[in-house]
């Protein structure tokens, strides 16, 4: 029977894997997941997703047992490690999944050309997306207006996700692997052991996170998404950033409810969808332009005067800058991993427009703390909230704190959680508590500037510096 690889690469799922099916429905399946040189440097910067990475690969380990198959594990230069694989099990066959981000690509096209040059055969496929990742408009040029990609979109078909191959048939001899806890993905003192009382990754997880979120939050994610402390958000972004589940099986799955329901559900689904062609639009980008991580796509930004400071940084990563709904999110980001969407957008908008400091320093925090990090995503939403990206939201739209506090936490539940030195402050002082009495400031075991931070920055003063600061570039 044929013998073939199936090269895990951020895919770590058994249903719809079109690798992992090809694979056993040609003969026999040799999985493997390499801890290369490529990987350690793409999880330097991004230790919160290692840890999903390191519990992603055991469930995958383990999933994988329990339909007869062994996970090998290599280390080393990708290369090396598939052509010993393949002498060791006599493997005629490489196949994985596409992955995206550049260097990853590249390495991908290079793993290909040197397995293909020694006589090898390499199949890869598309299993990460829902469309063709390299659409482009009607001039042979990409999407720049996320409205326009959406109608073109809706006119390609989604092709149906796989099921879990059944009677998969792996190797018998024994081959040398190496043990996960031995690649050292994890660091030895990790500040995200935490991250076990919020989270369990892996592909049984995801799925049971999207029955729970599609049997009851997606028919209110419409109207109430945006609502901080309303918990209809999906909590499935770290599991699509890792491929524990597929973005094909849960549209195919909303659609079939879609075409079940009435009324505001219609919409509620329907904004559901628009949010993962979101991440297509965001795919799209960095393929056609993959810079995007590091220079924004309109070029007049890379002489915006940025002014911020590297205390005024740290406390914003700390959650300690004096907007109680900017801390809040800072604050949850650390603790869990992951932050609520609306805020992601608050609290980039203030480090860009209230305090001047480039966007790619919070890009490289997100990355940093980010449970869900996705470089697409990441970057589009970056230079969407700095006005730099295609489609992006105007520069001289910004968020102001206090207000998308009082409409999206309007008890201030979300505050009280995160930023607990102000629990005791009730509406509208919560919000803004240095506006507050004294004697109610007194009440509540508050005292400005000690207990809680003074605003770092006066509101009304950051925008006008940060529209002075656009004129600077506008026209350039």
């Amino acid at each position: 029977m044929k013998r073939t690889i199936v090269w895990f690469r951020k895919d770590f799922r058994l249903h719809d894997n079109p690798a992992l099916w090809e694979a056993a429905k040609e003969g026999i399946v040799i999985p493997v997941f390499i801890w290369s040189e490529e990987e350690k440097r793409e999880y330097a910067e991004s230790e919160a997703s290692s840890w999903w990475l390191y519990h992603s690969v055991a469930t995958l380990e383990k999933g994988l047992q329990a339909h007869g198959l062994k996970l090998f594990i290599k280390s080393g230069d990708e290369f090396d490690a598939l052509v010993e694989l393949m002498e060791e099990t006599d493997a005629e066959a490489v196949y994985f999944n596409d992955r995206y981000e550049p260097a990853e690509r590249s390495e991908g096209m290079r793993i290909t050309a040197q397995l293909e040059s020694i006589g090898k055969e390499v199949q890869i496929f598309h299993g990460q997306l829902l469309f063709n990742p390299e659409l482009v408009n009607k001039l042979g040029e990409p999407y720049k207006v996320f409205t326009s990609f959406w109608k073109r979109c809706m006119q390609e078909e989604v092709a149906r996700p796989l099921p879990v191959p059944v009677g998969m048939k792996g190797i018998e001899q024994e081959i040398e692997t190496l043990a996960l806890d031995s690649l050292c993905v994890l660091d030895k003192n990790p500040w995200h052991q935490k991250f076990d009382k919020y989270w369990k990754p892996g592909e049984q997880a995801a799925i049971e996170q999207w029955e729970q979120f599609s049997d009851d939050g997606m028919f209110y994610y419409g109207a109430e998404r945006d609502l901080i402390s309303s918990g209809t958000s999906s909590m499935l972004s770290p599991y699509i950033a890792a491929g524990n589940i597929s973005v094909k099986a849960m549209w195919h799955s909303a659609r079939s409810i879609y075409e079940e329901v009435q009324g505001t559900s219609v919409q509620s689904i329907d904004t559901f969808l628009k949010q993962l062609v979101w991440r297509e639009f965001a795919y799209h980008q960095l393929i056609h332009f993959p810079d995007i991580t590091r220079i924004p796509l309109r070029k007049q930004f890379l002489e915006f005067p940025w002014q911020g400071t590297a205390e005024q940084l740290m406390k914003w990563k700390r959650g300690q800058t004096g907007y109680p709904l900017v801390d809040a999110g800072m604050r949850e980001l650390w603790e869990t991993g992951v932050m609520h969407n609306r805020v992601r957008m608050v609290t980039a908008s203030f480090l860009v427009k209230h305090l001047l400091i480039p966007w790619s320093e919070g890009y490289n925090w997100f990355k940093h703390t980010l449970l869900d990090f996705d470089t697409a995503n990441n970057a589009m939403g970056w230079q969407w909230v700095t006005g730099c990206g295609i489609d992006a939201a105007p520069y001289f739209r910004i968020f102001n704190p206090f207000l998308q506090s009082e409409k999206f936490d309007p008890d201030g539940e979300y505050i009280r959680k995160w930023v607990p030195e102000l629990s005791g402050l009730q509406v509208p002082y919560i919000h803004r508590p240095w506006v507050a009495p004294t004697s109610v400031l007194e009440d509540a075991g508050i005292q400005m500037g000690v207990t809680y931070p003074s605003p770092i920055v006066d509101h009304a003063a950051a925008r006008k510096r940060a529209l002075e600061a656009l004129q600077q570039v506008k026209g350039k």
